[in-house]
């Protein structure tokens, strides 16, 4: 199960990180509700992933570019492909295509894994947490196809 969110950006009053947080944890409720095996991991790996992902909000959101790009469509796609993202030169050139390895070791260290790159976060350094965090990042479907497409 993949979850479909809005393809444009909330009204910015004061309570749209919670209300991307809130849906994030309604994402892994459903997932786990749904009780279906995903590309991205089990159920349990991808809800926790879910909740997880309230971190990221802060710079990134699932169907809009923020900070940072957005994630919808992630597996698969080149590091610095989102069209219209004004993306650092090092990730443009780092080569990276985002699978369930290569974002394992950008998310531990992002700083490591493409030096010159914008996200200057310090990585996601508990290895289930980071598991789930990619797990769920797989199961998103690509921007703008709708849920279980």
């Amino acid at each position: 199960m993949s979850a479909a969110f809005p393809s444009s950006p909330p009204a910015r009053a004061g309570g749209s990180l919670l209300r991307e947080g809130a849906a994030a944890l309604l994402v892994a409720g459903l997932v786990l509700a749904s009780g279906a095996a995903t590309a991205g991991g089990t159920d349990a790996a991808v809800a926790r992933g879910a909740a997880a992902y309230g971190r990221c909000l802060a710079c990134h959101a699932v169907a809009y570019d923020r900070v940072g790009p957005r994630h919808c469509g992630i597996g698969g796609r080149r590091a610095g492909g989102v069209a219209g993202f004004a993306y650092s030169d090092a990730m443009k050139a780092s080569g990276l295509v985002w699978t369930r390895e290569t974002l394992g070791r950008f998310l531990a260290d992002p700083l490591a894994t493409v030096p010159g790159t914008k996200m200057t976060y310090d990585g996601v350094k508990d290895p289930q947490v980071r598991a789930d965090l990619v797990a769920y990042l797989l199961s998103l479907e690509p921007c703008g196809r709708p849920s279980g497409h």
